[in-house]
């Protein structure tokens, strides 16, 4: 039985690290092929090493994929040190080492001038496929170094939140850019970055197709049977007290497929129209839907809610 237990503890071990590796990859490999497509062939440096690199390209005509190399070496060994050794070594030197050097290979093959000359598309393009290929890897449990890294440590020390940090690193980067290529290339280029953010969260975290659910109600137990009865919801409830009446209230929250808001609230409101209600965004969830109830136990809910 042991044998059994470890043979598929194993096989899911090596399943979840093809998985990881395979994010790795592609992303990598899509954030190359965007250095190639959208923003070298534009000027636009978006932050970061990608955007040092792109402007270094320009002043010392050295290819991009090997300055990003080099300047991700020290910034690999401060992660090192900081963020997790050997696990974080070893997935972020392969994610590293694809995206750096396929930027230059890949070079080889595609036209310098990319695909078209519009700024803004290149800025658009660049954002969403280097927010895709960002999210991926992520999602592999790796990083691309770069000044993500920087970022991160400093967080960690100082306590500043890593977004004001993101926001300094990279404009100060994206500030050497308008010297270099100009401002108006550096306004895009502040485009480019705000697009890969919310591109990579979205890759990360998913799209919004949950909704989390506060029900405040002095009727719990008859909004509770509706609830399972109409959409077979799983709920957790706890008790209240209002702060200006002082009254005790029950409070349920459940989580329910976006398609799904409107029958939750009519059903609700037709039970207890006078309960509170609060509907907010979610990303991602876990269980909270029952297996479906035996039709007899359905009719008997119905019929009780009507009844009533």
């Amino acid at each position: 039985m042991k044998k059994m237990r470890n043979k598929k503890t194993t096989k899911k071990n090596i399943s979840s690290a093809i998985k990881s590796y395979l994010f790795l990859t592609v992303g990598a490999i899509i954030l190359a092929f965007n250095i190639n497509l959208f923003l070298s062939p534009s000027d636009i440096a978006p932050g970061g090493v990608s955007g040092s690199a792109i402007i270094l390209n320009e002043l010392l005509g050295l290819p991009i994929g090997l300055i990003m190399f080099v300047l991700n070496i020290p910034l690999v060994i401060l992660g090192f040190r900081h963020m997790g050794r050997f696990q974080f070594l070893i997935r972020t030197l392969y994610a590293v080492a694809i995206y750096n050097f396929g930027v230059d290979l890949i070079g080889l093959w595609f036209p310098q001038e990319g695909i078209t000359n519009d700024l803004l598309l290149n800025a658009l393009y660049g954002g969403i496929l280097g927010g895709i290929g960002t999210g991926l890897v992520y999602r592999g449990n790796g990083t691309t170094a770069g000044t993500g890294i920087i970022s991160r440590v400093l967080q960690l020390h100082t306590g500043i939140p890593i977004s004001q940090l993101y926001l300094v690193i990279d404009g100060g980067v994206v500030l050497i850019a308008a010297l270099v290529f100009g401002w108006e290339k550096a306004m895009y280029a502040m485009i480019t970055l705000f697009v890969w953010g919310i591109t990579a969260d979205y890759v990360l975290e998913g799209p919004s197709v949950i909704r989390t659910v506060i029900i405040i109600t002095e009727l719990p137990e008859k909004v509770t049977n509706a609830i399972l009865g109409q959409l077979n919801l799983g709920l957790t409830s706890w008790e209240g007290r209002g702060m200006f009446s002082g009254e005790e209230r029950t409070i349920l929250f459940c989580t329910v497929r976006r398609p799904d808001v409107n029958t939750l609230r009519s059903t609700i409101i037709r039970v207890d129209p006078g309960a509170f209600l609060v509907i907010g965004q979610g990303h991602q969830s876990s269980g909270g839907f029952l297996h479906k109830l035996p039709p007899r136990h359905r009719k008997n809910i119905e019929a009780e809610i009507l009844a009533e």
